[in-house]
């Protein structure tokens, strides 16, 4: 059951393990969508009082997400006397908005880095959120589950396989070996 609950999460899990392994091999090239765009001027005072960890005036925050599509929930934004700056990282790619407190002005900048980054920020579990975070820590803990039924079943069937023990051993070794001797 264990090996059922773990199959695609592995399968996916060793895809982006090659996938990464061989990320300078792989050529892929970003998509950068810059747009600019003027706050109203109806929300300008809005912005006077952000500073520190304050959050993006509410106001601010919906025309925001309805000109250019994006999620402003959870966001810290940074706050400078020149503009506020919020960074939108996700798995794949990046994206961030600044917004000119004196003048509304505001540019927006969008980078896709396509579908094996994001198959690769997904094995990283980065800027994934709580939920990812918590799928990887389960699946990592049905792997665990996994290996140690199949290491019970190993000894079980042991007696009739005389190669059992040196594989597991070799399983153990190999990866010693190339760790001591072969990594610089």
């Amino acid at each position: 059951m264990s090996s059922a609950i773990c199959l695609v999460g592995m399968l996916l899990f060793a895809i982006t393990g090659i996938t990464l392994n061989h990320a300078a091999s792989i050529e892929s090239s970003a998509v950068v969508t810059n747009e600019e765009r003027v706050l109203p001027a109806a929300l300008l005072p809005t912005l006077e009082k952000g500073a520190g960890e304050a959050p993006v005036p509410a106001a601010v925050a919906q025309w925001l997400e309805g000109e250019l599509d994006i999620s402003m929930k959870g966001r810290k934004p940074e706050w400078n006397d020149d503009d506020l700056y919020v960074a939108l990282p996700r798995p794949g790619g990046d994206a961030w908005v600044s917004v000119d407190r004196a003048s509304g002005d505001v540019t927006f900048e969008d980078t896709d880095r396509g579908w094996i980054a994001y198959f690769n920020d997904l094995h990283k579990g980065r800027d994934t959120g709580t939920a990812w975070s918590w799928f990887l820590d389960i699946f990592a803990v049905a792997c665990i589950i996994f290996s140690l039924t199949g290491f019970l079943l190993l000894q079980l069937h042991a007696k009739k396989r005389r190669s059992t023990w040196p594989i597991v051993g070799a399983g153990v070794i190999i990866p010693m070996f190339l760790l001591i001797f072969l990594m610089h």
